[in-house]
């Protein structure tokens, strides 16, 4: 049998593939069914800064003295009273997930500001989290912001958690950076100890009969790898980071795809709404049964073979591949 142990933030995990933070990890029935299908760890539903405003009245009048700076931003936002599981809930979630399973618990903050983060990212851990994703949800919609703003207001959050946390971070990065990887590297030395690619925004749509903004979410597709796979590849073997791929994991293809570009774990969510929680076996059968027909006995003996510092020729991942790519007569008229 394919041994199919890695290690995700310092943490043992017995599979690679991780539950991503999404709502079916508000009820311990179905943390306690990933556990039982084989998730190596679960990331649990992000604890909103909205939440953490409605039950702290001072960060309140903080988020009211700073919206102008971000106004574009907030319209994004969904209101307080929408989310179904206050900070105190999901506290004790943490704690009971803790206490009635065996893999590794991962908290997620999603906000916008340092200020919103730092209580609610000590008292995850005082939960009994054994790390935490930060999930920065920042659309630089003013004119005025800079790359290099927008840089350092997800280092300036990582260096703030740092000084509270003694638990690993994770960061979740959207895929917008100008210089990904000079990004990955200025986290790095700010003390991340993982980093997820990529984060999806919501994304309006428009109702073009109503004259309205459609409030939906699509599920991500087996399509949107390819970008992600890029990072991955680049960046594994030129960090220290653990590395985590979210977006597009359908089935033990993609997943392999990640590996084989040097990610630690793969992150799963729009799949299981789709076939299920217990799909997570399905995936696992199936990389099993790849791994015994490649013969490889563990992650580690094709983990990042096909990364950039690995393969034989890193112009694949580079201009100069297009140029080529284009030249082929199929792609002619």
């Amino acid at each position: 049998m394919a041994d199919l142990r890695t290690k995700y933030l310092g943490l043992n995990l017995r599979t690679p593939v991780v539950v991503s933070a999404n709502p079916l990890s508000q009820k311990i029935d179905n943390i306690l069914q990933m556990e039982d299908s084989g998730a190596g760890a679960v990331v649990l539903f992000s604890l909103f800064e909205e939440q953490i405003r409605n039950e702290a009245a001072h960060l309140e009048e903080m988020y009211k003295s700073t919206s102008q700076l971000f106004a574009e931003a907030s319209g994004f936002f969904p209101e307080v009273d929408d989310f179904g599981v206050g900070a105190s809930e999901y506290l004790e979630l943490i704690h009971q997930a803790k206490k009635r399973t065996n893999m590794p618990i991962i908290g997620s903050l999603n906000g916008v500001t340092p200020e919103g983060w730092l209580q609610y990212a000590k008292e995850i851990a005082q939960a009994g989290a054994d790390a935490l994703e930060l999930n920065v949800f920042f659309i630089p919609a003013n004119d005025s912001y800079t790359a290099e703003s927008v840089e350092q207001r997800y280092l300036d959050i990582l260096t703030a958690l740092k000084k509270e946390v003694s638990i690993p971070i994770a960061v979740k990065l959207n895929p917008y950076f100008s210089a990904m990887a000079n990004m990955a590297k200025k986290l790095e030395q700010a003390g991340a100890g993982g980093l997820v690619l990529f984060n999806r925004f919501y994304q309006p749509d428009f109702d073009i009969y109503k004259l309205k903004v459609r409030n939906d979410l699509d599920l991500s597709r087996s399509e949107e790898i390819r970008l992600p796979l890029l990072w991955l590849a680049v960046l594994s073997g030129r960090t220290s980071c653990s590395l985590a791929a979210t977006t597009g994991i359908e089935s033990a293809e993609e997943l392999i795809k990640y590996l084989l570009a040097g990610a630690d774990v793969g992150m799963v969510a729009s799949t299981l709404y789709r076939h299920g929680i217990s799909h997570i076996n399905i995936l696992l059968a199936e990389l099993e049964n790849y791994m015994e027909m490649m013969g490889f006995k563990n992650l580690a003996a094709f983990r990042g073979q096909l990364s950039q510092s690995r393969i034989a020729n890193p112009t694949a991942f580079e201009r100069t591949n297009y140029i080529q790519i284009i030249e082929d007569k199929k792609y002619r008229i």
